[in-house]
């Protein structure tokens, strides 16, 4: 590869970069901002109890869902809640405990343990869905960081190809003269 062709190769790399890093930005932004609608537009709002749930994250407490912390903090007082209804019991030990009442005969136990389970599986399903949003806003933070670190790198690949293109031509006029 002739000497020319390597600026021009890493000139073009950091332009691809530089591009990439842009769309990577701009990716990661819109993630962020659809999340926060979509998440607002359920009118959650982070409940009183949420000091007990997680502490560090009391200054929640009336926001309405719409960011990683608040989403966060209101999936552990579901956790927080529907533990406390079910008696610290699991999804699959309510579900152990329905058939034992049901095996002892005790209808009106396994009706009440069915309710508990189907309210800690409601709970569950609710996490999930908010840890998604958590993740997901993760994930675009990620991309801002990475989109911006590539077009810091693509304007140093073109920085650094446009003084080493500038050398032959230095010494070419040098030798001229």
């Amino acid at each position: 590869m002739s000497t020319s062709a390597r600026p021009r190769l890493a000139s073009s790399a950091g332009v691809i970069a530089v591009i990439a890093g842009i769309v990577f930005a701009i990716a990661g932004i819109a993630v962020w901002v659809l999340v926060s609608t979509q998440l607002s537009a359920q009118r959650i709002t982070v409940g009183e109890d949420v000091g007990e749930a997680v502490p560090a994250l009391s200054w929640t407490e009336g926001r309405t869902v719409a960011d990683p912390f608040t989403a966060y903090a209101q999936a552990e007082i579901i956790d927080m809640h529907a533990s406390a209804i079910a008696g610290g019991n699991t999804y699959a030990e309510l579900g152990a405990l329905v058939s034992e009442a049901q095996e002892a005969g005790d209808e009106d136990l396994a009706a009440e343990l069915q309710a508990q389970r189907t309210t800690v599986m409601n709970a569950s399903f609710l996490r999930a869905s908010l840890f998604t949003s958590v993740v997901s806003y993760g994930v675009a933070a990620m991309a801002v960081v990475l989109g911006v670190l590539l077009i810091l790198g693509g304007l140093g690949l073109r920085q650094v190809a446009a003084a080493v293109g500038a050398e032959p031509r230095a010494a070419k006029e040098t030798d001229l003269e």
